[in-house]
């Protein structure tokens, strides 16, 4: 058994396909059956179920892939560790954040990659019930969430202020002056909302709902930039993070702010308390502690 032996099975599971699985780990498709065939000898189980195509994993199969993720995240924590010890950071920072997050992690991220060129990064966005089981399963080394329920015993948190928010608009399409907007003013336009059930649309639904407002979205998605499409293109306005940056991304998009306008719950940078962490995963941690120019 090797390393590269555990590199294959987790790329089968996060491919779902053994020829896109081969190419992931360039090499063909044949290597890829062979030495995964080699690794069910050794271990005596069957782990793949085959077919004409991957059809998934046995039982015993799922139980030796949490494993194989478990060693390899030790194996590249110890090139890490070791790295960093030589005063370096290698390999991938996985990062999950929250959809509609005012924490910019692009900022974080230049400034981590002019200290270490040899740093690469993963962003996913995710829910934040997805974060918290990816931080645990070891899929991601930190994650930009929302700090209700936390389990302070199994994450560690680091948190920021509460999101403000404003109103995104086109300008070709819509005008509403300087003054902040009133969320009795906000009810009868076109909105654009996340799904029900993510944390910024439950605070902007108990925006309106407190105070006796009842808005019909005109547009609900699941995509933030399915959301940002239909507002660049006039079909709506949307409720976002006042200070997310969104306006910068075309010349005709807008943020006005809203009166009394703010997340229910603080986000936060949240790392998991339990090993395997990744030095990776600590120096950004320890780098967010020293400053404050990224909330």
């Amino acid at each position: 058994m090797d390393i590269k032996q555990l590199k294959f099975l987790i790329a089968l599971d996060e491919t779902r396909h053994f020829g896109q699985a081969a190419a992931r780990c360039h090499i063909t498709q044949p290597t890829l059956s062979m030495r995964l065939r080699s690794l069910e000898e050794e271990l005596g189980l069957p782990l793949v179920n085959r077919g004409q195509r991957f059809e998934g994993f046995t039982a015993p199969g799922e139980r030796v892939l949490a494993w194989a993720r478990t060693v390899l995240a030790a194996y590249d924590g110890l090139q890490a560790e070791a790295a960093a010890c030589r005063g370096n950071l290698v390999g991938t920072l996985r990062l999950g954040v929250v959809p509609l997050s005012d924490f910019d992690p692009l900022t974080m991220m230049q400034r981590l990659h002019t200290e270490h060129p040899s740093l690469r990064f993963e962003l996913s966005s995710l829910s934040s019930e997805r974060i918290l089981e990816q931080l645990a399963n070891n899929r991601i080394d930190l994650g930009i969430s929302y700090l209700e329920r936390l389990d302070n015993e199994r994450f560690e948190a680091l948190p920021f202020s509460h999101t403000r928010m404003g109103l995104l608009y086109d300008q070709r399409f819509f005008f509403f002056g300087e003054e902040p907007l009133r969320w009795e003013s906000l009810v009868e336009l076109p909105l654009g909302m996340l799904t029900s059930g993510m944390h910024f649309r439950q605070s902007i639904d108990h925006a309106f709902h407190s105070r006796g407002l009842a808005p019909q979205p005109l547009l609900q998605t699941d995509a933030v930039h399915q959301l940002l499409q239909a507002v660049h293109g006039g079909l709506c306005c949307a409720v976002v993070p006042l200070d997310s940056g969104l306006k910068v991304l075309t010349e005709e998009l807008r943020i006005q702010p809203i009166e009394n306008a703010q997340t229910l719950v603080p986000l936060g940078l949240i790392m998991r308390r339990g090993a395997p962490r990744s030095a990776l995963a600590e120096a950004c941690f320890a780098l967010y502690q020293k400053s404050i120019t990224f909330p």
